[in-house]
């Protein structure tokens, strides 16, 4: 088993941050991918499960927040590459 551990950070861009419906297609994405997930708010040092609406919710990440994006598992790579292109493009918003 090839384990791939990665991290990247971002400033949340959607004009109103991670709320219900960006939370819920982020974890939808999310889930999609056998590697574990996880979301910290750079500014408050919470982090969430990024496989959980409810836990990315929590995170309390209004637009311009830095969060860090970490994925670790054997699909880490394409993981995070849907993952960034999604946070990048401001969750589809």
């Amino acid at each position: 088993m090839n384990e791939t551990n990665l991290s990247k950070d971002f400033v949340v861009s959607n004009p109103l941050g991670i709320h219900a419906r960006p939370a819920s297609v982020f974890v939808q994405t999310a889930t999609g991918f056998a590697s574990d997930v996880s979301v910290t708010n750079l500014d408050t040092s919470n982090t969430a499960d990024g496989k959980s609406v409810m836990s990315m919710l929590m995170l309390s990440a209004p637009q311009g927040t830095r969060i860090r994006l970490d994925v670790s598992g054997e699909d880490a790579v394409t993981a995070m590459e849907a993952l960034s292109r999604l946070i990048e493009e401001g969750f589809n918003e």
